[in-house]
């Protein structure tokens, strides 16, 4: 399998993960009385699935986000304060260059 899609993977079931400990603690704190909702409704584990699945998506979105930001190459430049560019004062030339002629014109 390609180290991209495994990477993918692996982030996607994190986050899945955390959401599923996201909404165990909003259910076991219970946020906004939560768990009084669910317990006392005959679709009370489609909401609890709902909500977990659309929060499995944002945390999974931002596990795989972060992951791909922290991938680097060796060749990558640490930032800093580089060099400043010199410029020989002394080999400059004057470029000729010719202005094109102005639309007289006006537009309608």
């Amino acid at each position: 399998m390609p180290k991209l899609i495994r990477l993918y993977i692996v982030n996607v079931l994190i986050g899945y993960a955390i959401a599923a400990a996201f909404v165990a603690m909003l259910l076991w704190f219970n946020v906004a009385n939560l768990w009084h909702l669910v317990s006392h409704s005959s679709s009370g584990l489609l909401a609890v699935f709902i909500l977990w699945f659309a929060n499995g998506i944002v945390f999974a979105g931002v596990q795989f986000g972060i992951a791909v930001m922290r991938l680097k190459d060796d060749d990558d430049h640490h930032g800093g304060r580089r060099d400043p560019i010199r410029v020989d004062m002394t080999r400059m030339v004057p470029v000729r260059s010719e202005a094109k002629a102005r639309n007289t014109r006006s537009p309608r």
